[in-house]
């Protein structure tokens, strides 16, 4: 990367920051569910979140300087994320389904073995919209991880006309953000089995979603 193309990638990640910080600190914000998580951190277990890719928007702010590892895109708007996350105390690790994630697949699970915390968009980068692929169910799998859907959002919100339906809150809103609760994957399960525990998290977190939306109504 050039000189300018890395000035105009740090701007862009101090921008980025400091407009999140400051909208969402117009925000009254109400937070449900969270027990059950802090009661597994404080037991040291390892933890993935899952947040479906049109609810990121609230992620960087909300999750903050807790030495949290997101999974992140390679892609442009991937790197936007990963700029603006990086000096707010996230570790970030750049792959998806679709850029040879078996590169990132060790440190993975490396960080869940030392009782880490991952965030993964099961749905990302490219969608399908809220269907969610095998890779972090494989992951709790494989180390043991305790899955934990997380979503927000709005009394004043807007989807954007994207495949995700992006969500994003007017400044001054009445925000609320969900821990869904924690559950794990049987190691043992097969394919099959797995797929019907595949369906069963994506009925769940879009739930969730919808708690979320009717909250404030």
């Amino acid at each position: 990367m050039s000189f300018l193309n890395e000035m105009r990638w740090r701007l862009v990640g101090f921008v980025g920051r400091l407009v999140l910080w400051l909208w969402a600190k117009t925000t009254r914000m109400k937070i449900l569910g969270e027990e059950d998580y802090l009661e597994l951190r404080a037991q040291g277990k390892p933890v993935i979140f899952l947040v479906w890719h049109g609810r990121i928007f609230i992620v960087p702010y909300f999750f903050r300087r807790r030495d949290i590892m997101p999974l992140i895109s390679p892609s442009e708007d991937g790197e936007i994320a990963a700029r603006i996350m990086s000096k707010w105390g996230y570790r970030n690790l750049r792959g998806s389904g679709s850029h040879a994630i078996i590169k990132v697949w060790n440190e993975m699970k490396r960080e869940l073995q030392n009782g880490g915390e991952l965030i993964i968009v099961p749905d990302g980068p490219r969608g399908p919209n809220r269907k969610v692929k095998l890779g972090g169910l494989k992951l709790a799998q494989e180390t043991g991880a305790i899955l934990v859907p997380f979503t927000f959002s709005t009394s004043r919100k807007k989807f954007l006309k994207s495949w995700d339906n992006f969500l994003i809150f007017y400044p001054f809103s009445k925000v609320v953000a969900i821990y869904g609760s924690p559950f794990t994957v049987d190691p043992g399960l097969k394919d099959e089995e797995l797929e019907k525990e595949q369906q069963k998290i994506e009925r769940f977190m879009i739930e969730l979603d919808e708690k979320a939306d009717n909250y404030h109504k």
